[in-house]
């Protein structure tokens, strides 16, 4: 068995037009273009990267850049009067925070600054706290861009047996509430579970995101089993995933790609969140 490649990059494509469609039918309504803050503070390379990325992709959907950048030394109260300034904009839809933020900020209490309703990473507490009871709220775009892999592959989810491999309040726990809410029976393990292996082989959908490289091969993969790799990290060979992809790919039926996977849909999901967003603060969602 050769696993089938879910193409992360082609899909997002889709998604990424049918934002740009709904930018279009949003303005033709008589609104006004979404506006996505990202805000960056300090020079790290591989958050000015992800971020020019972010930026790029929501002018091409048809938003409007709302960029902030802060010197890394910036204080907590400086930081967090800018994030009260792009709450109170009318402008701005959504806030993104590029994390990790330098060191001496506390993060947490920045995020917290973000109001529910512009943000468009999921990570704050009334989001999180919407999508554990299952309500409509902005989610976290890494767990909402698999769940669109899984609907793009034909995936069935009521009744199977889904395994989360990570807890992070990122992905880990909200993919699990995800996969939860469409009727899958849904198992986490963690660095305390015992023979991640043995539980993982139970999985019909198997979603790995421990942030540790190579962590599963094919003893921890039923045959045909979707597996889906979130992880990425730079090695000696370019990047790699959580996954030993050339081992599992063996025995899965679908499998993501390191990278060209779950990555592009993070963005993408993004892009879809503040098109939301926008839609419910101007009066116009669905």
């Amino acid at each position: 068995m050769t696993a089938r490649v879910i193409d992360g990059k082609a899909v997002a494509r889709e998604v990424r037009a049918e934002v740009a469609r709904g930018v279009e039918q949003l303005l033709a309504a008589g609104g006004t273009a979404p506006g996505l803050a990202t805000v960056l503070v300090g020079d790290d390379p591989a958050s000015e990267v992800y971020v020019r990325n972010k930026r790029r992709l929501s002018v091409e959907a048809g938003m409007v850049d709302q960029h902030r950048h802060l010197p890394g030394d910036v204080d907590q109260a400086t930081a967090e009067a800018l994030l009260d300034e792009l709450a109170a904009d009318p402008a701005v839809s959504g806030i993104l925070l590029q994390l990790p933020t330098p060191k001496h900020l506390a993060s947490d209490a920045l995020v917290l600054r973000i109001p529910a309703e512009k943000d468009v990473d999921g990570l704050t507490t009334l989001n999180a706290g919407l999508l554990a009871q299952g309500r409509p709220g902005l989610r976290p775009c890494t767990p909402a861009g698999v769940m669109r892999l899984l609907d793009a592959y034909d995936v069935e989810l009521a009744g199977a047996e889904a395994v989360v491999v990570g807890r992070s309040a990122l992905v880990g726990k909200p993919m699990a509430q995800l996969l939860l809410g469409r009727n899958a029976t849904v198992t986490t393990c963690h660095s305390r579970t015992r023979d991640v292996a043995e539980v993982c082989r139970r999985a019909d959908v198997l979603v790995v995101a421990a942030g540790i490289p190579g962590l599963i091969g094919a003893d921890a993969v039923r045959p045909g089993a979707t597996v889906i790799d979130v992880g990425i990290h730079r090695g000696e060979d370019g990047l790699v995933g959580d996954v030993r992809y050339d081992e599992v790919a063996e025995v899965a039926g679908l499998l993501t790609p390191v990278p060209g996977g779950v990555g592009p849909m993070t963005i993408a999901m993004l892009l879809a969140n503040t098109l939301t967003a926008a839609k419910a603060q101007q009066g116009l969602g669905d």
